[in-house]
């Protein structure tokens, strides 16, 4: 074993001198490669984005288990389900709790600019918080009066002189479905990719903003279970004692129903899957002709070797080293400058786009493999060199 590492350690790195010998070819590979690293990191983190950000209040949602109506598509197609069902629900042992929550999306007057957006509009009972959120818990109080609603502080738009308005204690007015709301405090959650903003509301504020919508129709129940029982079984035993008009799953299923439903059911979540692939193929290409051009280059070396009694082995590896050599070393700029955009978009659009160390490693590894792929392809010519052809 010492001596295969003292082997490597004499060995020349042909690799790297081929490579660093002719510095522009260099430099155009691992701009290529930079440039597919680029295109990996945006696409992925905007799909990252698109599930975290339209799954964030699901995630704030204070229930174990959630009632929907199974005409439901996601948050922004709730359709509604009947009040009662909350009420057999408390028939179950292990319920705690039973609370039903009102959601719509509207559109509003940005009341800094009065031009319109559309809001996610929350509504409850606010004796019972359905939000696991401090700034709003502390807040509840407010609601409680007449057309009054808490506002995000993280909404994607011009708020800036509204929210400091707020926060210097200055109740901001808008308008919502032509009837005038105050705007009396502030919490943060962020902004989606369907909507701008999120407004939260009493039930009974809510109801006088969608005067249509009955007040038996609920677009979410918020079960919560006694400690030390399994949301699991719970919501098992819940599914054959309610009738089939209402959908049950626990907080994990509601949050993945969501994601499901942007994976699948549009055409985002593809388009964002097919720019990574886009992406490795284009590094894929890239590489491929930067290894090409260096093989075809050093035919005779690589004939002479031959001729010295080297095997194929040995020489494939040298084309892998170069391969390995450019993915490291590529990699180094993709990654800085999608570093850079990643901030500048979450800044631009509150969107929540941040470099994991999981995303980067993901894309690291996609990178070797895709100089891996090229290098197999192009040491197909060091296999076909034939010291006879070549002198």
């Amino acid at each position: 074993m010492i001596g295969f590492i003292q082997q490597l350690q004499r060995r020349t790195p042909l690799g790297w001198l081929q490579l660093s010998r002719h510095k522009g070819r260099f430099l155009v590979a691992l701009s290529g490669i930079a440039f597919a690293d680029l295109l990996m990191f945006m696409q992925l983190g905007f799909q990252t984005a698109l599930y975290d950000s339209n799954t964030r209040i699901h995630r704030s949602f204070q229930g174990d288990i959630v009632l929907i109506s199974p005409q439901a598509r996601n948050l922004a197609n709730m359709s509604t389900f009947t009040r009662r069902r909350l009420y057999q629900s408390m028939d179950i042992p292990g319920v705690k709790s039973a609370q039903g929550v009102y959601v719509n999306f509207v559109d509003w007057k940005n009341p800094q600019t009065r031009k319109k957006n559309t809001v996610l509009v929350i509504g409850f009972n606010p004796e019972n918080s359905a939000l696991d959120l401090p700034p709003v818990n502390s807040q509840l109080d407010k609601i409680k009066l007449p057309d009054t609603v808490l506002f995000d502080r993280a909404a994607r738009g011009e708020y800036q002189e509204a929210i400091a308005q707020v926060d210097a204690g200055k109740p901001v007015k808008t308008e919502i479905e032509r009837r005038t709301v105050n705007i009396s405090g502030l919490f943060e959650i962020g902004a989606s990719f369907i909507a701008d903003s999120t407004l939260i509301t009493s039930d009974q504020n809510f109801l006088r903003l969608f005067s249509r919508r009955p007040a038996s129709n609920l677009s979410l129940g918020l079960i919560q279970l006694q400690p030390g029982y399994d949301p699991q079984e719970i919501a098992t035993r819940l599914k054959s004692h309610l009738g089939n008009d209402v959908k049950v799953l626990t907080k994990e299923e509601f949050i993945a129903f969501e994601k499901d439903y942007w994976q699948t059911n549009t055409a985002i979540g593809f388009i964002f899957s097919l720019g990574v692939s886009m992406g490795f193929m284009v590094g894929v290409i890239i590489v491929y002709q930067v290894l090409s051009t260096d093989v075809n280059a050093h035919m005779k070396e690589y004939a002479t070797f031959k001729a010295m009694g080297y095997r194929n082995v040995y020489l494939l590896g040298v084309v892998f080293e170069e391969a390995i050599i450019m993915a490291i070393l590529g990699f180094i700029p993709g990654f800085a400058v999608s570093f850079g955009l990643y901030s500048l978009t979450r800044n631009a659009t509150n969107l929540p786009l941040y470099m994991t160390l999981a995303r980067a490693i993901q894309v690291q590894i996609l990178t070797i493999i895709m100089c891996m792929i090229s290098g197999a392809v192009a040491s197909r010519k060091v296999q076909s060199a034939d010291p006879a052809d070549m002198f």
